[in-house]
């Protein structure tokens, strides 16, 4: 038995590798693909510390803005906690290594970004995330961390109310095992694929992990708040990073005018182009006039995600845009140890709710989030898995997993799940996207409730066990149905407008805001607000 499983390879998970590790501990992490490909790499613009390289700044006005940004809904212990932490933590990143770009004085190079207040990302070219990503892996291994790749998570192993480990699916040989550990921290990433093809997320952001902690008997809260990113390509949906608005670029209309600022928050701007666009038809990022020497230099990857996805060269061509979904406020309700109400599980990162994003997450504070609490939970966990003996825990779980998974083999294939899942991504952008109403919100629940009642008849293709990734997306997808439905009813019964949660039929907000939090009692589907 393990003093610390952490299920989820990506940026959080790693630092909590290090940090467990560094405690004393045993520890395994389990991906369900592998370390390098996680949606960390996706994270381009910057990286947020009031260290006041260029221009101006304090900790007190990055707490500032990030509360301003949450709009009601952040924790303020939290939040202090996150920019507190903020300049050790890229400290700690350049001493393992991140190559972070340069002034002039060698000091390590910021830009702004949409509703800082400051010139506080810093970043390294437009790379940011991908090049945190390989330098926690390369500590990780370092540290001789234990990794298993291609394990997909089925359910957590609870009794007692205590987490015991996991059960998951061995993806190359098809067989399922469990992993016994003292305790558990989950890293499993967001929830976006509910708006599949119209966001900027992997294919693999499909709340594996929340999904089996509601299961568990865990709380998952304020699942309604996703946030759009404002520019992602229009036919592809890739991102285009922030950091080519922090850099000096335009968004410009169908008549190639400028018609919001830039660098407003991300909800209000996401807002202000879906608007555009259903007037004029267009809004495109300029870029040209920063020049491709600087182009080249500070933002190669968004001239060659132009050119890939687009056909089109920034350095001489304007860029069709529109907002997707990028980013999941919601998810495991934790307390400041990043634990949830299950006993010894812990959860951090974008799949986690730690409550320092609320309604409207502040750019370059996701990244900042992973290393300030995945360093927190594995620490705290650590302490815990002290006090734990190791204890004889039955194999019930698993054995119900096997009987699950045969019963899904067995389901005959009268519906192809792709099209319902591709054609509920759609659906989900147009009708609980950037603006939202009670009528189509209500209309997409019943939906959603429809589809979940006929997943019997929406078997495999494929019954083999080796690299069954027909069942894997089946898996995925029957996640991603239980999530949605959360999100509906939550975006249902708030009737209010806060954030990245717009409603055209109600935009006043509540005096008081309010989490709404979703849990399940003898197998029932119960959603309060506090």
């Amino acid at each position: 038995m393990t003093d610390i499983l952490i299920i989820g390879s990506g940026g959080a998970g790693l630092v909590a590798a290090i940090s467990a590790k560094d405690s004393g501990s045993s520890v395994q992490v389990i991906g369900k693909s592998f370390p390098t490909r996680s949606q960390t790499s996706m994270a381009q613009g910057g990286i947020n510390a009031a260290m006041a390289n260029v221009g101006e700044d304090s900790i007190e006005a990055h707490i500032a803005d990030t509360l301003k940004s949450a709009q009601g809904l952040a924790l303020e212990a939290s939040v202090k906690k996150l920019c507190e932490e903020a300049i050790a933590s890229i400290q700690w990143l350049d001493r393992i290594g991140l190559p972070f770009s340069r002034t002039k004085d060698s000091k390590i190079a910021q830009r702004q970004l949409g509703g800082a207040s400051g010139v506080r990302a810093c970043y390294a070219q437009d790379y940011t995330g991908l090049k945190i990503l390989h330098s926690l892996y390369d500590e990780a291994c370092k540290k001789g961390i234990d990794f298993i790749n291609e394990y997909f998570l089925i359910n957590l192993i609870v009794e007692d109310e205590k987490v015991h480990g996991a059960v998951f699916l061995d993806i190359k040989s098809g067989e399922l095992k469990e992993i016994r550990a003292k305790t558990v921290i989950l890293a499993t990433g967001g929830y976006s694929q509910v708006f599949r093809g119209f966001s900027t997320n992997s294919s693999s952001s499909t709340g594996d992990g929340l999904a089996a902690a509601l299961r568990a008997g865990a709380k998952l809260s304020d699942l309604e708040f996703v946030q759009f990113h404002p520019t992602g390509l229009k036919n592809s949906a890739i991102l285009i990073s922030e950091s080519a608005r922090g850099a000096g670029g335009y968004l410009l209309n169908a008549d190639k005018e400028r018609f919001t600022k830039e660098l407003a928050p991300r909800d209000v701007l996401a807002r202000a182009i879906s608007e555009e666009i259903e007037k004029t038809g267009e809004v495109y990022l300029d870029i040209r006039h920063l020049g491709e020497g600087f182009i080249d230099k500070e933002l190669p990857q968004e001239r060659k995600l132009a050119i890939a996805y687009e056909g089109v060269d920034p350095v001489v061509d304007l860029v069709s845009i529109k907002p997707v979904a990028h980013y999941t406020m919601g998810g495991i309700d934790v307390d400041e140890n990043c634990m949830s109400n299950i006993e010894g599980l812990y959860a951090i990162g974008e799949g986690a709710n730690q409550k320092v994003h609320g309604a409207n997450r502040l750019g370059g504070n996701s990244l900042l989030e992973l290393i300030v609490f995945g360093k927190l939970a594995g620490e705290n966990a650590a302490k815990a898995s002290k006090a734990y003996a190791d204890t004889q825990v039955s194999s019930l779980q698993l054995e119900k997993d096997k009987e699950n998974i045969e019963e899904i083999l067995s389901y005959q294939s009268n519906e192809n799940f792709y099209i319902k899942r591709d054609n509920l991504g759609k659906a989900f952008y147009t009708f609980c996207g950037i603006k939202r109403n009670e009528v189509d919100l209500s209309k997409l629940l019943d939906e959603v409730q429809d589809t979940q009642n006929k997943l019997s008849i929406m078997g495999l293709k494929d019954k083999s066990k080796i690299y069954n990734t027909n069942l894997i997306e089946y898996l995925e997808f029957s996640n991603i149905l239980e999530l949605s439905e959360i999100l509906l009813l939550s975006a249902i019964q708030r009737k209010e407008s806060r954030g990245a949660h717009f409603r055209e039929d109600n935009q006043d907000k509540y005096d008081v805001a309010k989490h709404s939090v979703a849990y399940k009692k003898d197998g029932n589907l119960c959603i309060n607000f506090i």
